[in-house]
């Protein structure tokens, strides 16, 4: 082994052991309140408005964000981050102050609310622990695995390599709950975007910080019929999806639900607004489009890992190597966490035992999920491009739990089961439009193009709150009363807006 390489690999460990040696100082002091869930899944309340900042924007950016986003070089992929912006600016305002009124410990803690029903709250929560298993956690092990295997050329099977990501991230998660995964984010985070930062420098300087010559459709962000996100999806799907995602998405709005107040809770979600529209926009595209300027077109998701591999001294390839490696356990423990948090609080609590020994039963869990996450990932080495597959896969369920928020927040006296129903009907739509109809165009080349799968999510949130209200009314005999008509409403409304 050479001596260039001891000295990465001493780099890429000291790194990650001063972030470890910081996480475990801060929660060493960190107060204990007494109840085990609290600590354990909202870190007794205590983060404060950087932290919250800090772990909700690691929790999102991760490898599959880097490659992913990169991977089409095209600047039209930034559209997903600006739209972001606009997410977190709702999280905020609207579902913020809605979480604390309620005391939510997990956004499915609402429904139960607004529907008088744990049943919703359980099916809810067990529709995003398998999109956690079957979808997220993988992909985040498969993206990981993907870069560090390109970006240094190794030969070692992507599995054995998403085991060791794996099994460091499980360590966080399981070890320290909310707090530590919260404070390893937010260090973790300088590393991350500043090495990402460099790496877009880099490439901008390789060409002289010059793109033109570049096809036009690479860099449009109005994209055509046939591009990644034509322009219409910007006003149909691609709302839902940026509501869905930054306010009723366990995952994130944790981070959110952990703060002592409402304020700063708020000014948490502001800070990682400011970060989402200033500082990732570029890290996600730029490296792409150069890369295609210096390379061509490069298949598979990857362009990144090559022009890292390229471009980035070879003396800081062990720095960056821990950045990336830093990112992917920022969004994987975060993810075990919420998932356990999600059985914990949801299921198990509420039908086997409520008194449950919150850390023995995570634990346990947790070490689950990382092995079937494991397991998962060859299925995810054989998919054509990681983003629009996520964002494809994610409206199987992401909309009609969507819908069930859109109704419980609008309308009372809406039964939960028709809404528990109405979220089966959702996924069975999505499916025939966003999955039957390409097979069967694909078959049968008379049959009419198949649109965007955003245009698919619109259709199905607005498909849902018509099929839930009917079925409330002709099959359960309740009439839905529009809650916003009445006064009281409106002057809780402002009253949120206000808080």
């Amino acid at each position: 082994m050479s001596l260039a390489t001891l000295i990465q690999i001493g780099v890429f460990l000291a790194l990650n052991a001063l972030v470890g040696v910081i996480t475990w100082l801060h929660c060493r002091k960190a107060d204990r309140s007494g109840n085990d869930t609290k600590e354990y899944f909202l870190a007794s309340s205590g983060l404060n408005w950087a932290f919250i900042a800090g772990s909700i924007t690691l929790t999102n950016i991760n490898t599959d964000t880097f490659v992913g986003m990169n991977g089409p070089q095209a600047l039209i992929m930034v559209v997903w981050e600006l739209s972001g912006f606009v997410g977190l600016l709702l999280l905020a305002k609207i579902f913020v102050p809605l979480y604390y009124k309620y005391q939510c410990t997990t956004v499915t803690e609402l429904l139960e609310r607004r529907y008088n029903n744990k049943h919703i709250r359980a099916t809810v929560s067990a529709i995003f622990l398998l999109g956690d298993v079957l979808i997220f956690l993988p992909i985040m092990l498969y993206t990981s695995s993907l870069l560090i295997k390109t970006m240094f050329g190794l030969e070692a099977p992507l599995i054995v390599l998403a085991a060791g990501v794996a099994a460091v991230g499980a360590a966080y998660a399981i070890g320290g709950g909310l707090r530590a995964v919260a404070i390893s984010d937010t260090y973790t985070g300088v590393v991350v975007l500043g090495m990402a930062l460099l790496v877009t420098v880099l490439s901008l300087n390789a060409v002289h910080w010059d793109l033109s010559g570049l096809p036009p459709e690479r860099m449009t962000l109005l994209g055509g019929p046939d591009s990644a996100i034509p322009w219409p999806a910007l006003l149909t799907g691609m709302i839902f999806s940026q509501l869905f995602y930054w306010s009723t998405n366990q995952t994130i709005t944790q981070r959110a639900l952990a703060a002592p107040s409402i304020r700063e809770a708020k000014k948490g979600v502001y800070a990682a607004a400011a970060v989402r529209l200033l500082i990732i926009p570029p890290i996600v595209v730029i490296p792409g489009l150069c890369a295609y300027k210096l390379y061509g077109a490069m298949p598979h998701d990857g362009a990144y890992g090559h022009i890292v591999g390229q471009l980035l001294p070879h003396w800081l390839l062990g720095a960056f190597a821990a950045a990336m490696f830093g990112a992917v356990m920022t969004s994987y423990n975060a993810t075990l966490n919420s998932s356990a948090a999600l059985y914990v609080c949801d299921l198990h609590q509420k039908y086997l035992n409520p008194n449950v020994n919150v850390r023995r039963v995570s634990t346990w869990l947790q070490v689950g999920f990382a092995l079937f996450s494991i397991a998962m990932v060859p299925a995810y080495a054989q998919s054509q491009g990681i983003m629009q597959l996520i964002q494809s896969l994610i409206g199987l369920f992401s909309m009609p739990i969507l819908a069930a928020f859109i109704i419980g927040l609008l309308f009372r006296n809406v039964d939960a089961r028709a809404v528990i129903a109405t979220i089966l009907f959702g996924s069975a739509f999505y499916a025939l439009f966003a999955f039957g109809w390409p097979a069967w165009h694909a078959a049968n080349p008379a049959v009419p193009a198949p649109w965007h799968f955003l245009h698919s999510m619109a259709l199905t949130v607005w498909a849902c709150i018509a099929f839930a209200l009917a079925l409330n009314r002709f099959v359960f005999g309740q009439k839905a009363e529009f809650e916003l008509g009445t006064k009281q409403a409106w002057r809780e409304a402002f009253a949120v807006l206000k808080a």
